[in-house]
């Protein structure tokens, strides 16, 4: 790299940028951005006022659980098929917007839950969520 400019150039501007003034200022807002994270991440401490007023009452939802072999268990009681649409209805009645949870087994077969689904639809379920889990990453 040649910062010597010839004497029949003399006219023509220097094509190579200098980028050290860039290296600088970016070292310079790295060095502020980790002094300003902790500050950033502390939770704010908040007194919030008391109430005699009851805390709302959260209905929790029917899970379904759908194994491989087509077993099934509502809220960890074993179930069938058939005694599934009584349940619903049972339930539906209760509390009007229920929330079905289905949580299956990722080698149930499709019929097996479009079957359960059909079920939960004619009994009136309108609510219905499927569980899913996170996706594992390969430990390197």
């Amino acid at each position: 790299m040649s910062f010597s400019q010839q004497s029949d150039d003399a006219d023509q501007p220097m094509a190579e940028i200098n980028i050290t003034p860039l290296v600088d200022v970016m070292l310079i807002l790295l060095v502020i951005f980790i002094i300003a994270a902790p500050l950033m991440a502390q939770a704010m401490r908040v007194s919030l006022p008391e109430v005699k007023a009851a805390a709302e009452k959260v209905e929790s939802p029917l899970t379904l659980t759908v194994q491989a072999d087509g077993s099934m268990l509502a809220d960890d009681q074993s179930i069938t098929q058939d005694q599934l649409a009584p349940l619903l209805a049972q339930r539906l009645t209760q509390q009007a917007d229920l929330v079905v949870r289905l949580a299956a087994d990722s080698q149930t077969p499709y019929g097996t839950l479009a079957k359960i689904l059909s079920i939960a639809q004619e009994s009136g379920a309108l609510r219905i969520a499927f569980a899913t889990a996170p996706l594992r990453t390969p430990a390197p």
